[in-house]
């Protein structure tokens, strides 16, 4: 299925993230990823603009990758981890099955295509 996601172009991918949200359906396994995705774009970009568009996002380094953390400080609601490959980025979005859903998750799905295009 990574390979799949990968292989969406861009335009295609900003609509499907934007259209997604999984609050109507049946529970997400939080293991999982909520957004596993390529962009072009650049580590240090893609967490100017997600600080510019989310309130509440606090950015590390760890190894080679940047991490935000999404949400209050005492109670994250998303973790992102930008890692950078040879072609832009690789997006990871993690939400912890206990976490608020602050930003709305689709908001956040939102955000997170605007600023991988």
């Amino acid at each position: 299925m990574k390979r799949i996601f990968l292989a969406v172009p861009v335009v295609a991918l900003t609509a499907a993230l934007a259209a997604c949200g999984s609050s109507s359906g049946p529970a997400r396994d939080a293991s999982l990823p909520l957004v596993y995705v390529s962009s072009q774009r650049t580590p240090a970009y893609i967490a100017n603009c997600l600080q510019d568009r989310l309130s509440r996002v606090r950015a590390s380094s760890v190894g080679g990758a940047t991490e935000l953390a999404v949400g209050s400080d005492s109670n994250n609601s998303y973790f992102v981890t930008l890692t950078p490959s040879n072609s832009g980025s690789v997006i990871k979005v993690m939400h912890p099955a206990n976490a608020p859903d602050d930003p709305p998750e689709p908001e956040m799905r939102f955000d997170i295509a605007r600023c991988a295009t």
